[in-house]
């Protein structure tokens, strides 16, 4: 049985494809027109689809899906396998829903925070108890870059490399060393002070820059660029059984 999992972010939109919990496949779509989705429909022929979606997205893509598969979006109405311990829990974004939805999905008997790694980064954390606490939010890399830019004068607007000085020679240098060793010393305080507060815990980083990222860590972290995906499927078998 195949399951088509979506995630629509900020920056793009893509799309998974599980043959009952066996990932198979991740493909970027080309937008939110509905010919390519049409595409990966009649080639999988997709029992099952789940949207996590934090932008307006063309309403057709949600009329196909539930004309061609059994669908859930994911709401605040969804059905979870953890429990929203925030303030709002109604306002907690579908994207990161996901990700706590993998870890107790992946790691049940675990404390775990989950670091996404996209316009923004995350940091979301869920007890043994399957409770999602929170955590924080700061600006990814391409904000970083943007907003050192649009608010100065004169400085250019960059983007990201890996092949950096840790000490900037030139203005350029200056900026990507700035950005990118800022995020790993940012990621690493945050490991630390959660270390401090619930000792033991395990860490995933996700995200298309998760690897990149994970080399530049001391802490012991795993990484995994489909862990959201991951996540959407565990909520799919949860909803779409229920709906």
């Amino acid at each position: 049985m195949h399951t088509l999992c979506l995630d629509f972010g900020n920056s793009r939109f893509k799309a998974a494809v599980f043959n009952n919990d066996q990932f198979i496949e991740t493909i970027d779509l080309l937008d939110d027109t509905i010919s390519h989705l049409k595409t990966i429909i009649d080639a999988y022929k997709p029992e099952k689809s789940i949207l996590s979606s934090v932008v307006h997205h063309n309403a057709d893509i949600e009329n196909l899906l539930i004309q061609h598969t059994q669908f859930h979006k994911i709401t605040n109405e969804t059905i979870l396998n953890f429990k929203l311990a925030t303030g709002k829990p109604e306002t907690t974004g579908v994207d990161r829903l996901a990700l706590a939805a993998a870890a107790v999905h992946l790691f049940p008997e675990k404390n775990n925070l989950i670091i996404g790694i996209g316009t923004c980064i995350t940091y979301n954390f869920i007890n043994t108890n399957h409770q999602f606490l929170g955590g924080a939010i700061s600006p990814g890399v391409d904000m970083r870059f943007k907003s050192m830019h649009e608010y100065t004068a004169k400085l250019p607007l960059e983007a990201q490399t890996w092949n950096i000085p840790l000490i900037g020679y030139d203005t350029k240098t200056n900026l990507q060393s700035g950005v990118i060793f800022g995020i790993v010393n940012e990621i690493e305080g945050f490991i630390e002070k959660y270390n401090e507060k619930f000792g033991n815990f395990n860490v995933v980083l996700t995200g298309g820059n998760s690897v990149y990222f994970a080399s530049q860590l001391k802490n012991k972290i795993f990484a995994d660029v489909n862990f959201l995906f991951k996540g959407l499927y565990a909520l799919s078998e949860l909803n779409n059984l229920s709906d």
